[in-house]
């Protein structure tokens, strides 16, 4: 005879989660959760400067994908999370260079093409900040120019990348002198589009500005005289009205160095003529002297983890030893502004390394103007869900 025998199980009842046990997972959830969308595949950001214009205007809310060039794996790990430099609303620093790891690339389906508009880690130290790790340096927004190996050339304002004009923009803008019989004001460069932006991050920015009135002695009229940055279909609309009397392309002259633009010292550069010069590329090896110096040192110096790099004018020494030429070890990129006159890009602090490189606009979901005429166009509704080309 057989006996069933029956186990008895002690299931003891899980004690339920209290109101705010349950809040603080729920809270815990959403934070992993949009910390790993944040890295893996889209993080929105805001245009702060007009450098952009009129492409991006200053105001707009962007997203910007990391899966079309791949996501970068954290380099400072100890941080808070959805914080970039600071604890919001705080001067204290939110993350802790206790650890230092070396950064990777995940697989994208895509690498920076010309005219994509990218943004990036500002590349050199920004004055003032602390020296941040490469993955907490300030975040820019430019269009790529030229790609590892292509050679780029600016002449009297056009862009040219291997021989080839580079399109201009549909909405990039550039400067113009203006003379007319009328004296234009805010009003009338507003319905334009044209703003005088004093709230942006780095402001103010001047997108007009009167600059002098004289008298046309052939016509015995007053003229004033207005320097204006706009784009070409704005132009071609003032050259319609009967009191405008002339329209001139504002432009650096050739062969005339300008004060604070890269690698001057050694290249009669200017914003309107730069180059012609290739963009690094990784194994691209090339022979240092005064010229390449000038073009090339600071990348040497500052992004391609080189130990002990001393760069005179005359020549550089990596390891207390001097090169005479330079391979390089990862691919650059060259950024400029749609606003060609109103732009801080590599026109004046260089290449952008490839480990900078933080993803790709795509589309703008708000635009909110920081100086509206009125509380009625507070928000610019053509820019809404606009895509970035």
């Amino acid at each position: 005879m057989f006996w069933n025998k029956t186990k008895t199980v002690d299931r003891t009842a899980k004690p339920k989660k209290s109101a705010l046990r349950e809040w603080a997972d729920s809270v815990l959830f959403a934070v992993i959760a949009a910390t790993l969308i944040r890295f893996l595949t889209f993080e929105a950001f805001a245009i702060p400067t007009p450098s952009m214009e009129n492409s991006l205007m200053v105001g707009d809310y962007l997203f910007v994908s990391k899966l079309h060039y791949g996501a970068r794996t954290p380099k400072t790990p100890l941080q808070i999370p959805l914080t970039h430099q600071k604890i919001w609303g705080t001067n204290i620093p939110s993350y802790s260079t206790a650890i230092q790891l070396p950064s990777y690339r995940l697989p994208g389906f895509s690498r920076v093409k010309n005219g994509d508009v990218v943004v990036f880690n500002y590349p050199p130290r920004k004055a003032g900040d602390p020296d941040y790790p490469t993955d907490l340096k300030t975040n820019y927004i430019k269009r790529c120019i030229g790609i590892p190996g292509d050679v780029v050339t600016i002449q009297s304002g056009n862009v040219y990348v291997n021989n080839k004009l580079f399109p201009v923009p549909d909405q990039a803008e550039t400067s113009y002198f203006i003379k007319t019989t009328e004296v234009l004001d805010e009003r009338f460069f507003r319905k334009y589009d044209i703003v005088n932006d004093f709230k942006s991050a780095e402001g103010p920015f001047i997108n007009w500005q009167p600059l002098e009135s004289y008298n046309d002695s052939t016509k015995l009229a007053t003229l004033v005289g207005y320097r204006v940055n706009a784009t070409k279909a704005t132009i071609d609309k003032f050259k319609a009205f009967d009191w405008v009397k002339g329209i001139e392309p504002v432009l650096e002259q050739p062969n005339q160095a300008q004060p604070g633009i890269y690698a001057s010292s050694a290249n009669p550069w200017n914003l309107d003529n730069f180059g012609p010069f290739t963009v690094p590329k990784k194994g691209m090896t090339i022979p240092l002297n005064k010229q390449t110096i000038a073009v090339y040192g600071p990348v040497i110096e500052r992004y391609e983890g080189n130990s002990t790099v001393e760069v005179t004018p005359e020549r550089i020494t990596v390891g207390d030893q001097p090169i005479s030429s330079y391979t390089f070890k990862q691919d650059y990129y060259f950024m400029v502004g749609d606003n060609r006159h109103n732009s801080e890009d590599s026109r004046v602090w260089g290449f952008v390394p490839e480990d900078h490189i933080v993803g790709k606009a795509v589309f703008v979901w708000m635009s909110i103007d920081p100086v509206p005429a009125d509380i009625w166009h507070t928000i610019r509704w053509n820019h809404l869900f606009s895509l970035i080309n």
